[in-house]
């Protein structure tokens, strides 16, 4: 006999599940929502929801029996809400990857940002009216990359299809393709003059929170250089997260403002809405609001395109993990002016989309997981 809706199932209850599909929990206090992402989420092959919880004290209890891939939870519940249960799902399974989903307002960019500080492994803000397949596909994507990452599976891919705009990208993700010749490699590198790097600048989407916080992490004392930052990520999370990146190292780290004169130490968060450049000198950050590129503003393009043409090779550009293509372009000029281009690899990425949009176009003279990226990341910076 089946249990009531919104009652979990007792262990015996649920069906065995073949090891290759990716097994969820899903906890909401909305039994709508619920039924909702579990209807979006078992749409996907290889994607079974084994577990559903109404608030964090049924999810913790679903998680300590077992056989749990990703947790997929809201923040606000009544009995026990997300953010108590997140570190008490993780004392029960460190290697348990949890999305939260948190409403899209300054309040849930908070949330969201704290439930980073406590282990979760995302977050996705939930979808406004009319966003519902959008939301979907995002969740989709993110429920399989993290799932890989659970499982040490090489990482979905970039999807070939458009990306739309914030607050949610709207693709399905496809396996990592082989690194091939699909890009004409950037011409070689013109001879260093032997001058020390000026920037760094770093882009990222989906999963680059959680990266991004690894990268600052390894900052041991401030950076030497300015470094500058694109996360696609929806505007009324962008504070939160560069107040959540501050307090990962030693680098400050703000939102970035028309006109500032970049200084070492600092990092510089695009905000919403427009895309972050570098021009004149002494340099300068530009906020555009140029139309987007790639579906979204801002964009990773523009702002290595800036810096390639401001400051040639002393430029340092890395591309971390996120879905389509957002970044190629733009490392492969800042190759061609002779800086120095990382990427992040397949097997450390939630996505390999963007990263590996960098390696086809021959763009990236170092490819590493991410702890290492970060690492190097700190050495270039001098802050190791």
């Amino acid at each position: 006999m089946s249990a009531p809706p919104g009652v979990l199932a007792p262990p015996d209850a649920t069906p065995p599940v073949p090891p290759a599909r990716l097994r969820i929990l899903v906890c909401d206090d909305s039994t709508v929502i619920r039924a909702a992402l579990a209807r979006m989420l078992e749409a996907e092959p290889g994607l079974h929801v084994v577990a559903r919880a109404r608030n964090g004290e049924e999810a913790v209890a679903a998680v300590r029996r077992g056989g749990i891939d990703v947790a997929v939870t809201d923040i606000e519940m009544p009995v026990m809400d997300g953010l108590t249960a997140l570190p008490l799902m993780l004392a029960a399974d460190p290697g348990l990857r949890v999305i939260v989903v948190s409403t899209l307002t300054t309040r849930g960019g908070a949330a969201a940002m704290e439930a980073l500080r406590r282990g979760a492994a995302d977050c996705l803000p939930k979808p406004a009216s009319g966003e519902d397949a959008a939301f979907a596909r995002e969740l989709v994507v993110r429920v399989r990359g993290h799932g890989a990452l659970r499982r040490r599976l090489p990482a979905p891919a970039a999807p070939a299809l458009p990306v739309p705009a914030a607050p949610t990208l709207a693709v399905a993700a496809r396996p990592a393709p082989a690194v091939a010749a699909s890009f004409p490699a950037a011409p070689p590198r013109p001879p260093r003059s032997g001058l020390a790097p000026a920037v760094i600048a770093i882009g990222a989407s989906t999963g680059g929170p959680q990266a991004l916080a690894e990268v600052f992490r390894a900052f041991r004392r401030p950076p030497a250089l300015p470094i500058l930052l694109t996360q696609h990520m929806p505007a009324a999370f962008i504070p939160m997260l560069a107040e959540h990146l501050g307090r990962m190292g030693a680098a400050r780290v703000e939102v970035a403002r028309e006109g500032t004169v970049p200084e070492p130490g600092c990092a510089y968060l695009a905000p919403g809405g427009v895309h972050l450049l570098a021009a004149g000198r002494p340099m300068a950050l530009h906020l555009s609001d140029a139309p987007e590129e790639h579906f979204c503003r801002p964009a990773v393009d523009p702002m290595l395109r800036s810096l390639a043409a401001l400051l040639g090779e002393r430029c340092v550009a890395a591309v971390l993990t996120g879905m389509g293509h957002d970044g190629g372009a733009g490392a492969a000029a800042v190759r061609a002016a002779g800086g120095h281009v990382l990427a992040q690899d397949a097997a450390s990425s939630v996505v390999w989309g963007m990263p590996g949009a960098v390696v086809e176009r021959g763009a990236a003279q170092e490819v590493l997981p991410l702890p290492a990226l970060a690492r190097r990341l700190a050495e270039l910076a001098g802050a190791a």
